[in-house]
């Protein structure tokens, strides 16, 4: 890894703001659209990118903002990479988030995010808190495959009903789901049946398929040829250079999907998860002069 000071923390406009305090990501996740050369990145993907005035000038944004209002972080980049257990980095910002009564939606696939557990409960209390987890293979071997350098399934799963116990609302991500490797109705049931368990808020689907882009693409063919020898030219064959690589089962899936989170009162349109998480508590959102 290495650091940077960084000009700017927050994008967005006011109502929802998002940040990434690290760019590139050490989890390895063979299907990662972050890696796509539309992002620029100027260094090697694993090469973590910290940002480590990130906390200095989140408590300047937040002390020039006259409303409060949710502040994202994980869209791009995984806030609870192996760095942040030495930096503390996020640890940092939802302390500053928490001190200027906003809220906090994060997005992650890791169990480091139990370390601050206590903090989210803060926020979620005095505020608001999302917690979202990425879900895409109930099969453990497969999930090492998929994704390699990070806590399987079944742990994140477990997270998902810690943060349920403690009254935080979870939504979870369920893409990429992959052609020929994943998008099967039993790994989509398995799935679904264990976030109904542990009182999922809502749950994110793009149409049961995956996207490619240059640079996205070259890693994971090669994955598929390390992994599933043959599976890429079955890809290309079916999907050419195609953005959108819809399973050949998305149809049948997605009924299985909508069926589930409607007989379980659970959000499945994209839509309706990404309003729930944006919107602040009124009661919390005009910041008194006295604050400052």
């Amino acid at each position: 890894m290495h650091f940077v000071e960084a000009k700017g923390i927050l994008t967005g406009s006011s109502g929802y703001y998002g940040m990434n305090i690290y760019r590139g990501c050490s989890h390895g996740c063979i299907y990662c659209d972050s890696r796509s050369k539309c992002y620029q990145f100027t260094h090697p993907f694993e090469d973590i990118e910290v940002k480590q005035n990130a906390p200095e000038l989140l408590g300047k944004a937040l002390r020039s903002k006259r409303k409060r209002c949710m502040i994202g972080t994980g869209a791009m980049s995984d806030p609870y990479m192996h760095c942040e257990e030495e930096l503390r980095l996020t640890r940092k910002c939802l302390e500053i988030i928490h001190k200027y009564g906003f809220g906090a939606a994060i997005q992650t696939k890791s169990d480091r995010i139990l370390r601050d557990m206590d903090l989210l409960d803060e926020i979620n209390r005095s505020a608001k808190c999302v917690v979202q987890i990425t879900l895409t293979t109930f099969d453990d071997d497969l999930c090492r495959i998929l994704e390699p350098n990070v806590c399987n399934t079944k742990r994140r799963i477990e997270v998902l009903d810690m943060m349920h116990e403690r009254g935080i609302p979870t939504v979870v991500w369920l893409t990429p789901v992959l052609p020929f490797i994943n998008d099967t109705e039993e790994n989509i049931t398995s799935i679904l049946n264990e976030c109904v368990r542990v009182g999922v808020k809502g749950v994110i689907d793009f149409g049961m398929g995956l996207t490619l882009r240059e640079g996205d693409r070259e890693y994971y063919y090669a994955a598929l040829d390390k992994h599933f020898p043959g599976l890429k030219a079955r890809y290309i064959q079916r999907y050419g250079n195609a953005y959108e690589l819809p399973s050949p089962n998305a149809k049948e899936l997605t009924a299985v999907f909508k069926r589930i989170c409607r007989e379980n009162n659970i959000m499945s349109a994209p839509e309706d998860c990404f309003r729930f998480m944006r919107e602040f508590p009124e009661k919390n959102q005009q910041i008194s002069i006295f604050e400052l």
